[in-house]
C-alpha cells in the first residue's frame, strides 16, 4: 500500500553559509513535490500522465546556484507586491514610498531581492489532507522600500487527490501593501514549448496595459480578441495576432480579472495537454490571475538535466491582485492595516482525462 511520506536532505549552502534543505512531500497515490526553504521554492511536482507513469511539469535548476539568481523567477513565491509598480513608487497615508526600480523605471515583484530570495524556517507535518510544510520569514521595515515588518507563513500540502495547496498568510506592525503569488513555470510534457496547452480562463476582461505592460486603470473586454480564453483554446492559436495589447507582451503576460465575488475561492483557469492527458485546475481567492507563457525565454537558462529553457517553454499562472494597484483607487485594495492578517490560498489540482 502506498503512504506519504515526507523527506529531508541538504539542497546547498548560501553565499552567506545558511544551509538550504529540500523537502520531499509524497502522497502515497503518485505525486511528489520538492519544496526549498528558499524563497518558498518549488523545485520539482510530479503528477501522474493518463497512463499512471508521474512525471516532473515544472521548471526548476537542479542545484542551488541557479536559484541564487533565478532571473525568471523559477517556482518562487514573489512578495512583497507582485507584478509590477509604475514608476516604482506608491502614496500611502499621504506619504510616498520609493521601491526599488529593477525593470526599467519600474518595481517588479518585490524588487532587487525579493522573496524569492528570502530563506526560510522549516516545520513539516502529516495532516488529514497530506504531507505539508510549513516555511516562516520575516521582510523588515524598509526593505525594498516597503513599511512595516511584514511576518510570513508558507503552507504547502500535497493533497491525495493530487493537488498542490498553497496558503500565505501575513501581518505587519504597520500599514502597508501586501499582493503576493506562486510563480511556477508549468509545462506538462517536460519539454518543448507550450503552444499546444489548451486553456480556459473563468473572465470576461484583462487589466489594459501601456506599452511598459503598466496597468491604464481600465478594463479591456477579452470578447472578439486572442485573450477570449473562455471557452478552452490552444495557447499557440492567436498567439501571433496583431493585437497591440498582446504585442506588449511579446505574448500572453496580462492580468485576467476572474468572474467571482472579491475574496471568494473559486475556479480561475483549467489547462490540458493532449500526449499526457494531464489536466490542472487554478484556484484561488485572489480577483485576478497573470497569465504568462514564458516569452522572454530564450535558452539562456539551463534548467533541470542541462535543459535550455527555450522561449515558451513554460507557462505561469499567477493568482493575484491587479498589477500597480496601489496607483488605481478603482481595483481591489492591496492595503494591509497593522495587526490585519493577510491570507491568500492557492490550489493547483491536477487529474487525468
Amino acid at each position: 500500500m502506498n503512504t506519504a511520506t515526507i523527506g529531508k536532505e541538504l539542497f546547498g549552502t548560501t553565499p552567506e553559509g545558511q544551509e538550504i534543505f529540500v523537502y520531499t512531500l509524497t502522497n502515497g497515490t503518485g505525486s511528489k513535490a520538492r519544496i526549498l526553504n528558499f524563497g518558498g521554492i518549488v523545485q520539482s511536482l510530479e503528477v501522474p500522465d493518463r497512463h499512471g507513469k508521474a512525471g516532473d511539469v515544472v521548471l526548476g535548476y537542479d542545484t542551488l546556484e541557479g536559484y541564487l539568481t533565478n532571473p525568471a523567477y523559477l517556482g518562487a513565491i514573489i512578495g512583497r507586491v507582485g507584478n509590477r509598480i509604475g514608476g516604482a513608487s506608491f502614496s500611502l497615508d499621504g506619504k510616498t514610498y520609493e521601491l526599488a526600480a529593477n525593470a526599467g523605471s519600474d518595481h517588479l515583484h518585490g524588487g532587487k531581492k525579493g522573496f524569492e530570495k528570502a530563506v526560510q524556517t522549516s516545520f513539516t507535518s502529516m495532516t488529514p489532507e497530506g504531507p505539508s510544510i510549513m516555511l516562516t520569514f520575516v521582510s523588515p521595515d524598509g526593505e525594498e522600500g516597503y513599511p512595516g515588518n511584514l511576518s510570513v507563513t508558507l503552507i504547502y500540502t500535497l493533497s491525495t487527490d493530487h493537488s498542490l495547496r498553497m496558503e500565505i498568510v501575513a501581518t505587519s506592525d504597520q500599514r502597508t501593501v501586501c499582493n503576493m503569488t506562486h510563480h511556477s513555470y508549468f509545462n506538462f510534457k517536460g519539454t518543448g514549448d507550450i503552444l499546444d496547452h489548451s486553456v480556459q480562463i473563468f473572465a470576461n476582461h484583462i487589466t489594459e496595459v501601456t506599452p511598459g505592460s503598466i496597468p491604464t486603470g481600465n478594463l479591456y473586454p477579452v470578447e472578439g480578441t486572442p485573450f477570449d480564453f473562455r471557452c478552452e483554446t490552444p495557447i499557440g492559436l492567436r498567439i501571433e495576432d496583431s493585437n497591440t495589447l498582446l504585442k506588449y507582451g511579446r505574448g500572453y503576460d496580462h492580468n485576467y480579472v476572474i468572474n467571482k465575488p472579491l475574496g471568494e475561492m473559486g475556479l480561475m483557469a483549467k489547462v490540458g495537454e493532449p500526449s499526457t492527458g494531464r489536466v490542472m485546475e487554478v484556484w484561488s481567492n485572489a480577483p485576478g490571475v497573470q497569465f504568462y507563457v514564458g516569452n522572454y525565454l530564450d535558452g539562456s537558462i539551463i534548467g533541470k538535466g542541462e535543459q535550455p529553457y527555450q522561449k515558451r517553454g513554460g507557462f505561469c499562472f499567477e493568482p493575484q491582485y491587479f498589477p500597480d494597484s496601489p496607483n488605481h483607487l478603482n481595483f481591489p485594495s492591496i492595503i494591509l492595516e497593522a495587526g490585519a492578517v493577510y491570507r491568500h490560498s492557492m490550489i493547483f489540482k491536477f487529474a487525468i482525462r
